[in-house]
């Protein structure tokens, strides 16, 4: 595993997976929330949680890179990183899926996080590959 390639790749898919996030959460999904008001908690309490949102986000780049760096990188080309990624997504959604099972989440809701979580993945497959590229061999 490259260090250097390792640690900027980590920092683009961290990048991604907040980008993505604050767009999937913050602005498509933002009326379904309010929709569903009594199942969150209040806005300046998440606020106040924000630090333990952003460690999430770092572990969940940190798992996605790590398991690429060792097991993917140098294996496949584009389509495998994309289809590494819509494979995580899908591994994600399985967790929503469950939730969906024990708490009141409208089905629809579910069904956003869950393509969501696919798109996203896919996305950051491809960046990470983008980032993380196998290096050239010299002759």
């Amino acid at each position: 595993m490259n260090i250097k390639r390792f640690i900027a790749a980590l920092l683009v898919v961290f990048a991604g997976v907040w980008l993505m996030d604050f767009l999937v959460h913050g602005l498509w999904l933002a009326g379904a929330y309010m929709d569903t008001f009594e199942l969150w908690r209040p806005k300046e309490e998440m606020m106040a949680l924000m630090p333990w949102m952003l460690l999430g986000q770092l572990l969940v780049a940190l798992a996605f890179t790590s398991i690429y760096a060792t097991w993917v990188a140098g294996r496949c080309g584009w389509m495998g990183a994309a289809l590494y990624g819509a494979v995580m997504g899908l591994y994600s959604g399985g967790g929503q899926v469950i939730m969906y099972a024990v708490q009141p989440f409208p089905c629809l809701l579910v069904c956003q996080w869950f393509a969501a979580g696919i798109i996203q993945g896919t996305v950051l497959g491809l960046l990470l590959r983008a980032v993380y590229r196998p290096a050239v061999k010299q002759d």
